[in-house]
């Protein structure tokens, strides 16, 4: 699934032909995603002027002065921007004509979603899906004493707690997997155990892997890609992530793969204690 790294990239992929530019045109080739598509979202566009590009966790906003277009990648999800006579694929199911281009949702399982939240509800922050998220781990609000103050009543193990997106937003499996290993943290350990010096480690370890993650175009999923057709390197740089049985590349140790809350978790048993 697209995380939070994949969905930067993917806005800063698309801001340079959108911010600025007027639609011309939407086409819906199904009745829906995940959630059916907003009704008339054709008259709700066409001939609006896109202000700006933004993200909240693993949502990519796209923001008109009289709402939010809200798009989800999903399970296997990917937005590109090509010619208007390139012809849509099978997965294709969303295109939005800016000029001579169209942007267009690829998404073969059709998890995503294209939601519409009209300025005169409010902020987008206010959107059913967005309101209850937590702070972005890349914005100064994220700190450890955060972390730390959060998690006193949560007896969880503390990766189902980055994952629950209620204290932080956008950490996903990969980056959650990777963050704990660079704290040596035990994904297992309960969050209400973890003291705040460690949580300091844990802070500075998300924001390292997030922010170095974007910068390398994500990571290269099952079905995702950039919206120039390239896939991200960050998963060269995995140190336990999808590394069950080979050797932490700290210790030797092996690494160790779990199930938690049906999620596979990969660490060493050896480094994170």
């Amino acid at each position: 699934m697209p995380e939070l790294p994949e969905v930067e990239v993917t806005r800063r992929g698309v801001a340079p032909y959108l911010e600025g530019q007027v639609v011309s045109g939407v086409v819906l080739r199904h009745t829906g995603l995940r959630w059916p598509f907003p009704a008339a979202l054709s008259q709700t566009l066409a001939g609006r002027t896109i202000r700006s590009t933004g993200r909240r966790g693993k949502y990519l906003l796209i923001h008109f002065d009289h709402g939010t277009l809200i798009i989800h990648l999903g399970m296997s999800g990917h937005i590109r921007i090509l010619p208007l006579d390139v012809p849509p694929q099978k997965h294709d199911h969303f295109d939005m004509t800016v000029g001579n281009q169209v942007l267009r949702l690829t998404d073969p399982r059709r998890f995503g979603a294209v939601l519409w939240h009209a300025a005169e509800e409010g902020t987008v922050d206010h959107h059913l899906l967005l309101r209850t998220l937590g702070v972005e781990p890349l914005e100064s609000l994220f700190t450890a004493q955060w972390l730390y103050s959060q998690t006193r009543g949560r007896r969880s193990a503390i990766k189902q707690v980055l994952l629950a997106g209620d204290i932080v937003v956008g950490v996903g499996n990969i980056y959650a997997s990777e963050s704990l290993f660079r704290a040596r943290i035990n994904p297992k350990t309960p969050a209400h155990r973890i003291s705040l010096q460690r949580y300091e480690r844990l802070a500075q370890a998300i924001r390292e892997i997030l922010a170095a993650a974007i910068e390398q175009g994500g990571s290269t999923l099952k079905d995702f890609i950039g919206v120039n057709g390239q896939s991200g390197y960050f998963q060269q740089n995995y140190f336990v992530y999808a590394r069950s049985g080979e050797p932490c590349r700290i210790c030797n140790a092996p690494v160790r793969q779990i199930v938690q809350g049906q999620r596979s978790t990969f660490y060493c048993a050896n480094c994170q204690k």
